[in-house]
């Protein structure tokens, strides 16, 4: 395939990204921007859109379950593969010490800045992987999701509207003998700093509220969501739109999610 076909379909696949609230304007993305990086496996950009596409069919599209999980898995595994490759990385990988694991932890540690968004779709989209999984999976990659999304913090804390205290938000429901408080602490710096991005408020309800029984905060929160104008915030008006029709679907399950 020539290079002039590849930029085709990235200009496809970028395209129907951007009117991704369209029907079915997500697959025909994920249909492009796969073709595009199986021609082009290095270039860290491409993987980390395909990465996101991945994580918002599995969020917003999909209701099969199992392929709700597959999703996820292939967007963390593509950022993961998008870090690994990256000539930023490689070095600091390389001369890390100690077993696989340790070197890994290591390195992200000491990640540059430009790696900030293959670090957190690959957290973001392992999280939600995992949120279907047993609590023993998920103590066992604790470790990796944190040491990712806080170097992503130190980097860049404001990435995807204040997504580093989002996902903690969300993680810290998911783990065991965790206190809720640091859930909440970490919501309400998200909200307070990207109050006009609806999903960090629909996550608060999701996750926090769901598991502290707060179902009166819970309904307040996501009908206010539904309710929301999103032609205020033009620069979000993409995210905003899914968050809220996600609110609407939380809503429909109040009564399962409390009871």
């Amino acid at each position: 395939m020539s290079e002039q076909n590849i930029d085709f379909l990235i200009e496809r696949g970028k395209l129907h990204w951007e009117q991704r609230t369209s029907d079915g304007a997500l697959q025909k993305s994920d249909h492009f921007i796969t073709l595009a990086t199986k021609k082009r496996p290095n270039d860290f950009a491409l993987s980390i859109l395909h990465s996101k596409i991945k994580f918002n069919l599995a969020k917003y599209i999909e209701t099969e379950p199992e392929i709700k999980k597959q999703l996820f898995l292939d967007g963390a595994e593509i950022s993961k593969n998008a870090i690994f490759n990256h000539p930023n990385f490689k070095p600091i990988f390389t001369e890390a010490i100690g077993d696989s694991s340790s070197k890994l932890i290591s390195a992200i540690n000491k990640a540059p800045k430009i790696l900030v968004p293959g670090l957190f779709w690959w957290a973001e989209n392992k999280a939600h992987y995992l949120n279907e999984k047993s609590v023993l999976e998920r103590l066992n990659h604790r470790e990796l999701l944190e040491v990712l999304m806080h170097r992503v913090i130190s980097l860049d804390p404001g990435f995807n509207y204040s997504g580093p205290y989002r996902f903690f938000g969300s993680l810290y429901t998911r783990i065991p003998g965790v206190e809720l408080t640091q859930s909440e602490t970490y919501f309400k710096q998200a909200i307070s700093s990207n109050s006009d991005y609806l999903g960090n408020l629909v996550s608060m309800a999701e996750y926090f509220h769901q598991k502290k029984g707060n179902r009166e905060q819970f309904h307040k929160i996501l009908l206010e969501v539904s309710e929301v104008d999103i032609n205020q915030f033009p620069d979000k008006m993409n995210p905003n739109y899914f968050s809220k029709i996600y609110s609407l679907e939380l809503l429909k399950k109040e009564s399962l999610l409390f009871e």
